[in-house]
């Protein structure tokens, strides 16, 4: 039992000293060689300041809506609601959301309304929503902020982020960036 100990013993010195002290360090290091010293993409706008790859909250009539989050927009928490598909809570606040927007998208046919748009993310902070999520939206935003729907519609055109090498993942939408050009118009 002894022989078994010590090397047993050794070899998890090895990896915490491995996995939780140097591998840390060195992802520290390159990060810190990134865009913004590996603090993320900052985006400057009427005096303040947000992280590009957090999801925002946005439920005014005027703009795009973000992805519902579970975790209430709060980086510090990341997560999801754990909550299944059969869980009557769940479902219950799911409803909401789709009742919510349709009184505030009138003439919008509840099978239209995307996915994206009334469930919460993994992680609860997620920056993106789908183009169908945008285009859902653009009746409504037209008609608050009196533009032409064809105007909106560039404007998503223009905010689309196509799959990474045109592959892998769907087209997605920056909801921040989005709105700021928005409110740019």
């Amino acid at each position: 039992m002894k022989e078994n100990m010590l090397p047993a013993i050794k070899v998890t010195a090895v990896a915490i000293f491995l996995f939780s002290i140097l591998y840390p360090l060195l992802l520290l290091g390159i990060a810190y060689f990134g865009p913004n010293n590996g603090k993320g993409k900052i985006i400057e706008y009427k005096g303040r300041k947000y992280y590009k790859s957090i999801g925002q909250s946005f439920t005014g009539n005027k703009y795009f809506w973000s992805r519902p989050s579970a975790v209430n927009y709060n980086a510090n928490g990341s997560g999801g609601s754990n909550k299944g598909p059969s869980n009557k809570v769940y479902l219950a606040e799911i409803q909401a959301r789709i009742d919510s927007f349709l009184v505030h998208n009138p003439g919008i046919d509840k099978s239209a309304i995307p996915v994206d748009l009334v469930t919460a993310s993994g992680s609860g902070l997620d920056p993106h929503i789908s183009v169908q999520a945008a285009n859902v939206q653009v009746k409504r935003i037209a008609r608050i902020r009196r533009f032409k729907e064809s105007v909106l519609n560039k404007l998503i055109e223009k905010h689309t982020e196509k799959p990474l090498w045109g592959l892998f993942g769907p087209k997605k939408i920056n909801v921040l960036e989005l709105n700021i050009a928005l409110d740019n118009l």
